[in-house]
């Protein structure tokens, strides 16, 4: 009985494939029954929990936009219901099922998050139908991972609040669920600081193209009014704080706190020998934290040896290594960030961490790892034997600077290597665990995007569009039931939303369709590599 019952699993899931009207991330289950359900100016729609007001208003303000339909609230006898369905704590938040009916469509959830999802999914079947029919049809979904992240530079560009609202609308509308902000680096420092003013209006000052631009950085009514924007949209936002490196934009801002640098990185660390260091980057932590409620915070930790050469003179640093008998540069930065994640933990916030960072020995309760240097697998292992929670975000194929095609020559290749989006699709995070502990460790995945070859919004949206649709899928649907052709089938739909949108986008099948964009300028490239 067991057996028939997984066999008809599949087939419902075969059959998916085959009839499934453009949903991405594909659902587990889709089974498409005879007849449709026609969504009009007629159609209502009601909620059995008030915390499912917010969705119901998310749906309706989408449609209005996306298709001119005005839906129509009500308390009973609704064409549309949304149904919050009592469940036990292990189940999954995320998931739903739908229900569509020729006189009537539930979406039902044991969590509000769920009922989101299953209202994009929805959503997702109305814009990309031009009757506005919905097929008669059962869906269950559920993600295969928790994590579904993007992380977007900002400290290389600064793009502004409404294109990171625009960003955020397109990771809810793919189920993504947690938006990376890269707000410090060397170029300039674009979060304001209360207690220290100068970090955004000096260190905020030009970009990694032109350092003379005048500041631009997000105030602190921005960040709430963008994190709020998120959490509407159920995705967590997580600001990166670099340190100790990649701290050029503070220094110049504040450069009693520098550790120095070197030729080609000046100024690009904070100075660990300095005990007035910790207060002040605990004091920029503190209100970082409350500006983010997701109680997690990227504090970085990679590259630190690009520039820290004047560690090996700084007083202040040899007395810190003969006082705590510290044996090199190394033993230096984990001393360092041992002494931040211990301010950050007095904040009931967890940290994150490059990889670089998996040696340090840090609490793994405590401590998230992002493995992005895909050619070390060692540094993997090393987080997994230890026990950190792990996001795997390697550069190829997760990071979005690359280049997709092998013509494009503005972004990144790695030894002539790139990222199509068929291997962003593809990418498989079980493959790279050796036991069930291991699987359990993984969080996720995660596409980074870094932005010195990125100067306009036109250049973001042709390095993110469509693989921002194959990173979805790849995060929310199990390995087993990827099929490539079924989703470039779907694809072709969200092109045709990308261009009502107005956006700048690659299309794999017709490469020339919109072309690469050059970037202003060139200079030398200070890759993550």
């Amino acid at each position: 009985m067991r057996l028939l019952y997984i066999l008809s699993g599949l087939l419902i899931y075969s059959t998916a494939l085959a009839q499934q009207p453009g949903i991405i991330p594909v659902p587990l289950q889709f089974a498409k029954g005879n007849g449709y359900y026609t969504l009009n100016n007629y159609s209502s729609i009601s909620y059995n929990n008030e915390a499912l007001k917010t969705i119901a208003y998310y749906f309706q303000n989408e449609l209005l936009s996306q298709k001119g339909i005005t839906l129509q609230q009500k308390a009973k006898s609704a064409n549309i219901v949304l149904l919050l369905k009592a469940g036990k704590k292990h189940t999954d938040s995320c998931a739903y099922q739908i229900s569509i009916k020729p006189e009537q469509v539930t979406v039902s959830a044991t969590h509000p998050n769920g009922i989101f999802y299953g209202v994009v999914s929805l959503l997702q079947l109305v814009i990309t139908n031009k009757n506005n029919q919905l097929p008669v049809a059962e869906i269950n979904d559920a993600p295969a991972y928790g994590w579904r992240g993007f992380m977007l530079d900002e400290s290389r560009h600064f793009f502004g609040k409404q294109k990171v609202k625009s960003i955020l609308n397109w990771m809810a509308f793919y189920k993504l669920n947690t938006f990376h902000w890269h707000l410090t680096d060397e170029p300039a420092w674009r979060l304001a600081i209360k207690k220290y003013p100068d970090l955004a209006l000096i260190g905020g000052i030009g970009d990694y193209l032109n350092p003379n631009l005048p500041a631009q950085f997000y105030t602190q009514a921005d960040i709430n009014e963008i994190v709020a924007y998120a959490a509407a949209r159920y995705i967590k936002v997580i600001p990166e704080i670099d340190m100790p490196g990649h701290a050029t934009a503070a220094n110049k801002a504040y450069p009693e706190y520098s550790g120095g640098g070197s030729i080609g990185h000046p100024e690009f660390t904070f100075n660990p020998g300095l005990e007035k260091t910790y207060g002040y980057l605990t004091d920029i932590l503190k209100e970082t934290n409350v500006l983010f409620p997701s109680g997690l915070i990227h504090l970085g930790g990679d590259e630190v040896s690009y520039g820290n050469e004047k560690w090996k003179s700084n007083p202040d640093i040899l007395r810190l290594l003969e006082r705590e008998k510290l044996k090199d540069d190394a033993a230096v930065e984990h001393y360092f960030m041992k002494r931040m994640v211990d301010s950050l933990y007095q904040l009931n916030a967890r940290a994150i961490f490059w990889d670089e960072m998996a040696e340090a020995d840090l609490p793994k309760e405590k401590t998230i790892i992002f493995w992005w240097r895909q050619e070390k697998p060692a540094q993997l292992r090393t987080a997994l034997s230890k026990g950190y929670q792990t996001v795997l975000c390697p550069r190829l194929p997760l990071y979005f600077d690359f280049v997709q095609d092998s013509t494009h020559q503005y972004g990144r290749k790695w030894n002539k290597l790139y990222s199509p989006i068929e291997q962003v699709y593809q990418f498989d995070a079980q493959s790279f665990t050796e036991n069930e502990k291991e699987k359990q460790l993984i969080l996720g995945i995660q596409a980074n995007l870094w932005t010195e070859t990125v100067d306009s919004e036109n250049r973001l949206d042709y390095l993110l569009f469509p693989r921002i649709a194959a990173l979805a899928e790849a995060a929310w649907t199990p390995q087993k039931h990827k099929d490539f052709k079924a989703f470039s089938n779907n694809l072709n739909q969200h092109l045709v939303l990308y261009s009502k949108a107005g956006l700048y986008y690659y299309n794999p099948s017709k490469p020339l369709q919109n072309p690469e964009i050059p970037v202003r300028r060139k200079k030398p490239l200070n890759y993550k590599d």
